[in-house]
């Protein structure tokens, strides 16, 4: 398999264009240089550091190494959907609903890919096992973050017509019904998206280094279009399981709301 390959001389000047975002912000007075400078930082070494990384763990290949680093993977996905909330819960549950439920969804629909469509040997290969899951983890996150922060914004502002209804004798679920759908279409909103762009606008990131690496175009659609199954039925299930379980964590048994569990965030 042909491929060119990149210096750090090439990655320095392809980095340069990142100044015309510094640009465009200092000329606008929108304030984002250091926000950009910091974000274009962090992107460089953390990718850096997973490359060393997963060239490590591709040279052993251990279920352990694979399976550590997934964990590793979904915790700081975790914190990340964590990060994103305006209204954050308090104590335990405040990292545990996110990273549980994209742990639940993650692992479900890699094991699902690994075991009934792509089958590699052994099962716990980096390779497939890896990329796979980052890229449904990724998408999920985004799916889970703006669903839940959709939620809990939604709840606060309609908090005297919630309360209202529940006193009325609604179930939570009922009374929640509509900011509930709206939640869940907004977590969704994204991988619609992207299905909708994918092929016409846009070409997909996998599909995209599949064929710069040499691999038959047609091949690489195959591959892309697993992947965006994957994504879209993880999206759906961790926008799901995320939405409804703040809607049990904002409510109790009592049908009642518990808006003193949450926190704005500082």
């Amino acid at each position: 398999m042909d491929y060119i390959n990149l210096s750090f001389f090439d990655l320095a000047l392809a980095s340069s264009l990142i100044l015309i975002n510094g640009g465009i912000s200092f000329a606008l007075g929108l304030g984002l240089e250091r926000t950009l400078l910091i974000n274009t930082v962090r992107m460089t070494v953390q990718l850096m550091a997973i490359g060393f990384v997963l060239k490590f763990i591709f040279m052993q290949t251990s279920p352990f190494w694979t399976i550590g680093l997934a964990l590793i993977m979904v915790a700081l996905a975790g914190r990340e959907i964590l990060s994103r909330q305006t209204y954050q819960l308090k104590g335990l549950n405040a990292y545990g609903l996110g990273a549980s439920t994209l742990f639940c969804v993650g692992f479900i629909c890699t094991l699902f890919a690994i075991f009934l469509l792509v089958q590699p040997e052994p099962w716990y290969s980096p390779r497939y096992f890896l990329p796979i899951l980052g890229m449904i983890i990724g998408n999920t996150m985004t799916g889970i973050g703006l669903g839940m922060e959709t939620l809990t914004t939604s709840v606060k502002r309609d908090i005297k017509l919630i309360e209202d209804r529940l006193a009325l004798g609604e179930p939570r679920f009922i009374a929640l019904g509509g900011h509930i759908k709206n939640s869940m279409k907004t977590g969704m909103m994204p991988i619609i998206n992207a299905m909708a762009a994918s092929g016409i606008i846009s070409l997909p990131g996998m599909m995209t280094g599949q064929i710069i690496s040499g691999v038959d175009p047609i091949e690489a659609t195959k591959y892309q279009l697993m992947i965006m199954f994957l994504i879209a039925g993880g999206t759906a299930l961790g926008t799901t399981g995320g939405v409804v379980g703040m809607v049990y964590l904002l409510t109790d048994d009592r049908h009642r709301l518990r808006l003193e569990r949450i926190k704005q965030k500082k």
